[in-house]
């Protein structure tokens, strides 16, 4: 698969290393970061028309992964 936009990595490049550790010490980032993951894929396979979706349903998936995004960055604020 091509380039996926909006990787956690990218989305923090300062955080990499803080996000490695979380992920591994913190059972509830880890599951914010898979779940971020998971629904970015599926955004970008829906943009793509890789796995089209209605248009409420994209936007719907985009709204969750902002709410995913704006908790990862609250946890990585509190971490750092």
């Amino acid at each position: 698969m091509s380039h996926t936009p909006h990787e956690l990595s990218e989305e923090f490049p300062q955080a990499v290393e803080l996000m490695h550790k979380l992920k591994l010490e913190d059972a509830h980032f880890a599951r914010l970061a898979d779940e971020y993951h998971e629904i970015n894929r599926a955004i970008h396979r829906a943009e793509t028309l890789v796995e089209p979706v209605a248009e409420y349903h994209e936007a719907e998936m985009r709204r969750k992964r902002m709410t995913l995004k704006d908790e990862i960055a609250r946890i990585l604020t509190a971490a750092a």
